[in-house]
């Protein structure tokens, strides 16, 4: 077997916009206090007629569209998320069905909190590589939402991106993985509860930090690569001054950051994230490219992966709805609309 790596990509990001200066109108907070606290713009929402199903279909067939091959030809699919619309029942096997994959594909949900779209395509490349399946389809959405007025409501978000891991017409080339995972709790929610929790002395330092910085220096320990040797680097955004400040901690300059960084201007969309911000790297990308990606997961657990772009890279970004398309097609709803699409809204009889 040759090379085992991204056949093809493709994200889904709802169109509707809101600003974090309008909910700071409605909760009466300084705009230029949470603007400095998060670096977040606006965020996506997702519409009346959106869920995690529908962000993940969509992204996959983005996919389907790059890596050029029949959805059949798929042989698993495994989805990371945590905020399926079904307590007990898969969105991966809708993903069969909506896409018209073979009945006879694995198929299963995964939950690591914002890791688990990473272990998707983890779980995916071993497949590939013990010759199980040809091609794997991995996807990371989300549809997430922060109690009205707290911290999360000005960054959580939506939206969805799809891998198709094979060895035949590699785009992206997977060299490396490394995992680092341990027992932080940062992060919870239990069941019953409609809002998670943050353990805000565990969030930075002892979680997100200390994770995605040894998954990065192990993986580079255990390759002999160096920061020097990495065009582009993208981390997991919960915000857009993490990445930032992880990048500085590891000594990779900015201008080599700055293409992943999509969470300033769609939010946090938790399993879609740190694989939106890769996206957005490979369309924009040169062929012989290397690319560091670390993904984080609450809990906590980081992915650190090595990639580098093949020749066969440029002629497939055009196949498909880039990032930048979805950046830039947008429209602004307000809280109230934003309530009404959350059902946050209830009507009495």
């Amino acid at each position: 077997m040759g090379k085992v790596g991204i056949v093809g990509w493709g994200v889904y990001i709802p169109r509707f916009r809101i600003t974090t200066r309008e909910i700071s109108r409605v909760w009466g907070d300084d705009p230029l206090r949470i603007k400095d606290l998060y670096w977040v713009e606006e965020r996506s929402v997702g519409g009346p007629d959106e869920d995690a199903v529908t962000m993940a279909v969509e992204a996959s067939r983005n996919a389907l569209r790059r890596a050029g091959i029949d959805a059949r030809d798929l042989g698993s699919v495994f989805v990371g998320t945590e905020s399926k619309p079904y307590a007990v029942k898969p969105i991966a096997s809708i993903l069969i069905e909506a896409l018209g994959m073979r009945k006879q594909s694995f198929a299963v949900d995964m939950e690591f909190a914002c890791k688990a779209g990473s272990d998707a395509i983890v779980n995916a490349t071993g497949l590939v590589k013990s010759g199980l399946v040809k091609y794997g389809l991995a996807v990371g959405v989300d549809h997430s939402h922060g109690e009205p007025g707290d911290h999360l409501d000005y960054t959580v978000s939506g939206g969805a991106a799809a891998y198709i891991i094979g060895s035949d017409g590699v785009a992206a080339e997977i060299e490396h993985i490394y995992a680092y995972n341990s027992d932080t709790p940062d992060f919870w929610r239990r069941d019953g509860i409609p809002y998670a929790v943050h353990g805000e002395s565990f969030t930075g330092e002892p979680a997100y930090f200390r994770h995605i910085v040894n998954a990065a220096k192990a993986l580079m320990e255990a390759t002999g690569l160096r920061p020097s040797d990495f065009d582009y680097a993208v981390f997991h955004q919960p915000n857009a001054r993490f990445p930032v400040r992880v990048a500085q901690m590891l000594g990779i300059p900015l201008e080599k950051v700055k293409l992943g960084i999509v969470v300033d201007r769609i939010g946090n969309t938790y399993n879609g994230a740190v694989l939106i911000g890769l996206a957005n790297i490979l369309e924009n990308a040169k062929s012989g490219s290397r690319i560091l990606m670390v993904s984080f997961g609450s809990g906590a657990g980081s992915n650190a992966f090595s990639l580098i772009t093949t020749d066969l890279l440029p002629e497939k970004v055009g196949r498909a709805k880039t990032v930048s398309y979805y950046l830039e097609n947008k429209t602004y709803i307000d809280y109230a609309l934003y309530l009404r699409f959350r059902n946050l809204i209830k009507v009495i009889q």
